[in-house]
């Protein structure tokens, strides 16, 4: 240990990330405290890594804080996550970017902070290329004063701010490639009856907990895009087909458009969703290059509308990774058996069912023949704690094809996941 160079030593200290198990390892001798004082890169403040936080006032917890940070050189990345009891003050907050702006490259702040505290702009023209930020008000963004020249990730959670000084945000990142957004309270002006984002450069799009008329989102470089747990009337994407990753999740839209976008598309999760399967299978007919498809507890619109594997078959021949879940209604299944065609490309086949009954087996069967070439199978299943003896004796047939299967397709294997 005592061979060791100094910033080997500050990298493990930086592996730590806990200040307080930090402080702790630097204490073992004066070459670790000098590793922590120049070679410190990682440091954070979060109050699930020492509950005692919770119990200090916030102006004890800013001068804790407020001297750990001094006492470092050259952090790069710093959190610091508090509950929303604690509240700091702008002259606190203000301290620790300025200080450390010099090198910083990561700031991660879920920190309640005074309303008309503007903490944009205190992180403007820094460094920084990842910035995640919760609970706070982000107010009076002006292109002409702020910019963030590094910027590649930006992620908003239970944050207050207006739709034009949102958009205003995203114009001052240019290099900006991933946006999150989870629980914005984002205010709307009288004048406004949709929402409207854009950037040149913008590759990934998230956006979850949130509801609106209308969203309209235009990135011509955006490769993945996913909703969750959403309620729009109209979502509209607009791009030049470089999408690649389509997720939607528990998510609530009437109008979902992602224009001529599907040719590029590798990845399509959608679980927890009622569509109008004709409109969407149009919508996604032309990704010839679909590698993974996931339909996950889809609810179709129309009571007579059903999925046939040999359109999946046909319309996506790259396919390598199919997930279904089975649906029994009226005796008719969600994902048919129709047809002849082979998925020869599918390695990965993922089944489950939230309502078990006999027709399962042979759905599963008849997906088997349909993918000569598969090396995994997962099965998905939810077991009530209280079982009717109908519910015995399915599980139990079940579990005896299960082993035939084993024996049958001995190059297969198989896996799986009870809830």
């Amino acid at each position: 240990m005592d061979n060791l160079p100094v910033e080997v030593i500050g990298n493990i200290l930086s592996l730590l990330g806990s200040a307080r198990d930090v402080v702790i390892a630097s204490l073992t001798c004066k070459k670790w405290r000098q590793a922590w004082r120049y070679h410190l890169h990682t440091l954070e403040f979060i109050t699930f890594d020492w509950p005692v936080y919770r119990e200090l006032s916030s102006s004890t917890l800013e001068i804790i804080i407020t001297q750990t940070i001094f006492q470092t050189k050259a952090l790069r990345c710093l959190t610091i996550k508090m509950d929303d009891v604690h509240e700091f003050s702008a002259a606190s907050v203000i301290a620790w970017f300025m200080y450390t702006r010099e090198d910083l490259r990561r700031l991660h702040f879920y920190v309640n902070t005074p309303p008309m505290f503007n903490i944009i702009e205190k992180c403007a023209r820094q460094k920084l290329e990842v910035l995640v930020l919760g609970q706070n008000f982000i107010t009076r963004v002006e292109p002409s004063y702020l910019k963030f020249p590094c910027l590649k990730s930006l992620s908003l959670s239970f944050v207050s701010i207006s739709a034009l000084d949102l958009s205003l945000l995203l114009s001052v990142c240019p290099r900006l490639e991933t946006l999150a957004l989870v629980s914005p309270e984002i205010a709307m002006s009288d004048s406004q009856a949709s929402m409207e984002l854009s950037s040149s450069s913008l590759k990934e799009f998230s956006v979850e907990s949130f509801g609106l008329d209308k969203f309209v989102l235009e990135a011509d470089l955006l490769e993945c895009l996913h909703l969750k747990d959403c309620t729009f009337e109209v979502f509209e994407f607009i791009g030049k087909e470089g999408l690649k990753v389509l997720k939607v999740d528990d998510v609530s839209v009437i109008h979902l458009d992602i224009g001529e976008n599907a040719d590029n598309l590798e990845y399509v999760d959608i679980s927890n969703f009622t569509i109008m399967w004709p409109k969407f299978y149009h919508m996604i007919s032309k990704a010839s290059k679909l590698r993974r498809l996931r339909l996950w507890e889809v609810v179709f619109e129309d009571d007579d509308e059903v999925v046939d594997m040999e359109t999946i078959s046909v319309c996506f021949p790259q396919l390598m990774h199919l997930c279904l879940s089975y649906d029994l209604r009226d005796g008719v299944l969600n994902y048919g058996l129709q047809g002849f065609s082979l998925m020869r490309n599918v390695a990965v086949l993922e089944l489950g069912w939230t309502s078990i009954n006999d027709l399962f087996v042979e759905w599963v069967d008849g997906l088997l023949e349909r993918c000569p070439n598969l090396k995994k199978l997962v099965i998905h299943g939810f077991v009530s704690e209280v079982k009717t003896h109908e519910e015995c004796q399915i599980l139990a047939k079940f579990t005896e094809f299960i082993i035939q299967l084993g024996r049958e397709y001995m190059d297969i294997k198989i896996e799986f996941e009870y809830e």
